[in-house]
């Protein structure tokens, strides 16, 4: 990242396509002048959710009609439902029918749901139009902004067809955070923590040391940390854009936090919280193994509940193994971990034990 007009800016180089990702407060009114060398059509599709259209996308969409474009404001319903075929098909249509064309490009302006889902449109339309990715929840701006992943549900399974579609661009309002829910917050936090864990002590440090300014929201302490994020992210991406290797250690905590949010339903916990939980597990695997040492063990639990990540219901056990043989890191049976040697380091490992596992899984 380097500091340019008061906002941070990261060149993104993944295999099939580099752009920009912009971190900074105050950026949707700046989004034509933030997208003005990607040479878009004149028309133009935004999607976003009715929530958002009145304090977010219409902002953005009012820079880019400033600029001579023609943007169509298009909303879904909140929630995974909208991650359906049909919500593609009909945003598809929609767009037809407003004349958009292979030189148009799409902003999808919300959280996770929609960047999956406004990505997966932009990829199928027409073969493929640009795509600026406007997310406006933590957890989007840290982690699924980065990483070209699109995708839609389907009753079989979360996220099963999708397609690999990397921005055009990103802008990373972090004055859009001011208005998120307290928990969906500090859901977010967990990702961030992450990273800090797998590539990046000092950030930790820097959540430990400011947790009261990012609790409370500071602009420039937000900036820092999203940008050190996307950062990380980026550099992992950059070295596997399709999945095939190194990117996996972005999983740490998520091999747990799968099975505890399937176990209890999706929606009665966080992802963030979810996630949380399973990082305990990875660290206390690796402590065990002796990787960690148990100071950097005991860092991770103080600073979850610095951030009030911890402390809800977690299933049993013998519950969580049974979601989590049916994980996608499932190698020949053999769950495969990404355990932590301490702030900052992380490996891949098999856990063929299951009674290393479940001791694992009773410390939290």
């Amino acid at each position: 990242m380097r500091k340019v007009n008061s906002m941070q800016r990261l060149r993104v180089t993944p295999g099939s396509r580099a752009y920009d990702l912009h971190v900074g407060a105050d950026l949707l009114p700046r989004l034509a002048e933030l997208a003005s060398g990607l040479r878009l059509g004149k028309r133009l599709g935004l999607i976003s959710h009715p929530a958002l259209l009145q304090p977010y996308a219409e902002v953005a969409a009012a820079s880019l009609r400033r600029a001579g474009h023609e943007v169509s404001l298009l909303s879904v319903p909140e929630g995974e439902a909208s991650k359906s075929l049909d919500e593609v098909a009909r945003l598809s249509r929609a767009l037809v029918r407003e004349r958009l064309d292979r030189g148009s490009a799409l902003i999808g302006l919300g959280g996770g749901v929609i960047g999956d889902l406004a990505g997966f449109v932009a990829a199928v339309l027409y073969r493929g139009v640009p795509f600026i990715n406007v997310p406006t929840t933590l957890l989007a701006q840290v982690d699924s902004s980065v990483g070209g992943k699109t995708g839609v549900n389907i009753p079989e399974g979360k996220n099963l067809l999708g397609a690999f579609h990397q921005p055009a661009l990103v802008v990373a309002d972090v004055g859009t955070l001011r208005t998120l829910p307290d928990r969906e917050f500090r859901s977010g936090m967990a990702e961030v923590v992450k990273h800090g864990m797998i590539a990046d002590p000092e950030l930790f440090r820097t959540l430990e040391a400011q947790a009261p300014q990012i609790l409370a929201r500071d602009p420039a302490v937000l900036e820092e940390i999203v940008a050190r994020s996307c950062a990380i992210k980026a550099r992992v991406v950059e070295g596997d854009e399709r999945e095939a290797g190194r990117r996996a250690m972005l999983n740490f905590g998520h091999t747990v936090g799968h099975a505890i949010e399937a176990a209890l339903g999706y929606g009665r916990v966080t992802h963030g919280e979810a996630v949380a939980h399973g990082m305990l597990v990875a660290a206390a695997l690796s402590v065990r193994r002796g990787l960690c040492p148990d100071a950097d063990a005991v860092r991770l639990r103080r600073l979850l509940e610095q951030y009030q990540l911890l402390g809800v219901p977690v299933p049993s056990p013998e519950t969580l193994e049974s979601y989590m043989v049916s994980d996608k890191k499932v190698r020949d049976g053999v769950l495969q971990f990404v355990l932590t040697h301490g702030v900052g380091s992380v490996s891949f490992a098999p856990i063929s034990d299951p009674n290393e596992l479940r001791v694992a899984l009773q410390s939290v």
